[in-house]
């Protein structure tokens, strides 16, 4: 039912609740306000926009899930070029998206141009379980699981020169992940991604959808990661974080800022001294 409904009037909408949780008193309000703070933007009008955009990312979601061919007609992308030039050189290619603008358009948007594997984290829930997976694959689209199971699908598909695509900025179960920076704090970090790119020799291109005013869609901003992946686990992810960082700075009012990026995972070693 909320699919339905046209794309300006849920990003009023979904702004409009964002505001309304912001509001309300609490660990969220808080956490918000430290993570911008902590990347450079300070202040209770940078934290209500980014509130706001975070509600339009919730309701804008169901209209991409279940109105993808026409979600897809109202992306902009002016840096193809990008993939093509990954692909020409036969790699695979490693999609980074952070929870930045629509992470779930530009799957999407890719999936029709070409075959793409993405991972998910299983929700506990059986009825969200099954929701998720029926909204995330598609015929062109495969959802796996943040498992052994996953990671084995990713790599087969990265070996024979295929397209995945995971998010990045995630804090990672324990033996998963290393300190480094992001956004100048130390935060535990996942070394799935450098460890993909590394074995697989894959192209590393970073995505996001931001959403455009007044509902008219989403632009679709592609950056490759120069160079070789070193072969490091610590300096793979603070590679990654740093070219997170830049995209990010691109329009960082849309970026989670709520996210509990910094939390220490139960088990992980001591978070070094900043």
């Amino acid at each position: 039912m909320v699919a339905v409904l046209p794309l300006p009037i849920l990003h009023a909408t979904g702004r409009a609740l964002g505001l309304l949780v912001y509001a309300l008193p609490g660990r969220y309000r808080q956490r918000l306000q430290e993570n911008a703070a902590q990347a450079g933007y300070p202040g209770a009008r940078f934290a209500r926009r980014s509130a706001a955009e975070a509600g339009a990312m919730i309701l804008e979601t169901c209209r991409i899930w279940f109105r993808t061919d026409d979600s897809i007609t109202r992306v902009i992308c002016d840096d193809w070029e990008v993939i093509d030039t990954a692909r020409t050189e036969g790699k695979g290619i490693l999609f980074l998206t952070p929870h930045l603008g629509s992470f779930e358009i530009t799957a999407r948007y890719v999936a029709k141009r070409m075959p793409l594997t993405v991972m998910f984290r299983t929700p506990r829930k059986d009825y969200l379980r099954a929701l998720m997976y029926q909204a995330r694959s598609t015929s062109d689209l495969t959802a796996v699981p943040a498992s052994s199971q996953g990671v084995r699908a990713f790599m087969r598909a990265l070996r024979q020169g295929g397209t995945v695509g995971l998010l990045p900025d995630q804090a990672p179960s324990l033996g998963e992940g290393v300190w480094v920076p992001f956004f100048g704090r130390q935060a535990f970090t996942m070394t799935l991604p450098g460890k993909l790119a590394a074995q697989a020799k894959a192209a590393v291109i970073l995505a996001s959808g931001e959403r455009l005013p007044r509902g008219r869609g989403w632009r679709l901003h592609l950056m490759r990661l120069p160079g070789e992946v070193p072969d490091e686990p610590a300096a793979q992810a603070a590679l990654l974080n740093g070219a997170m960082e830049t995209l990010i700075r691109r329009f960082p009012e849309q970026y989670l800022w709520s996210y509990n990026r910094y939390k220490a995972p139960p088990g992980a070693p001591p978070r070094p001294a900043e």
